[in-house]
């Protein structure tokens, strides 16, 4: 009796977890090209806290004025956490320089490496480009 509702509980918990939608998660290399480096200085205006990757949100003006709208992908919030980042540190109207690696589509779509403010302070925000490798020119 005990290893019948054993056995119902398992297969429900199964069958329950498997109606769940997947969360997609993706290697570097799959959205993001290693050979095309960006350094983008803009005004923070979201940031997303959400799993498996942390985005932002930030205005980016170019020379000539026109402001572009550019999301970059962080870590997760706990990488990002262990990283030294709350949920203070990174305020929305903040100005922050963010290099890291564009969308391979040519979008305006990061994979971001870190972040530098006025102040100087550098953090890492967990890019996923570790194991990925530049093409040989």
């Amino acid at each position: 009796m005990m290893r019948t509702k054993l056995a119902r509980a398992m297969a429900l918990a199964g069958l329950l977890g498997a109606a769940n939608p997947a969360w997609a998660h993706h290697a570097f290399s799959a959205e993001f090209d290693i050979n095309k480096p960006v350094s983008l200085t803009g005004t923070l205006t979201k940031v997303e806290w959400i799993n498996p990757h942390a985005w932002l949100r930030i205005d980016v003006k170019s020379p000539d004025g026109q402001v572009t709208e550019w999301m970059v992908e962080g870590g997760s919030p706990n990488t990002l956490l262990r990283h030294g980042f709350d949920r203070n540190t990174l305020e929305v109207g903040t100005v922050i320089v963010v290099s890291g690696y564009q969308a391979k589509d040519g979008s305006n779509k990061a994979n971001g490496k870190d972040i530098t403010f006025k102040d100087g302070r550098k953090l890492f925000l967990g890019s996923s480009a570790g194991d990925a490798q530049p093409s040989a020119k």
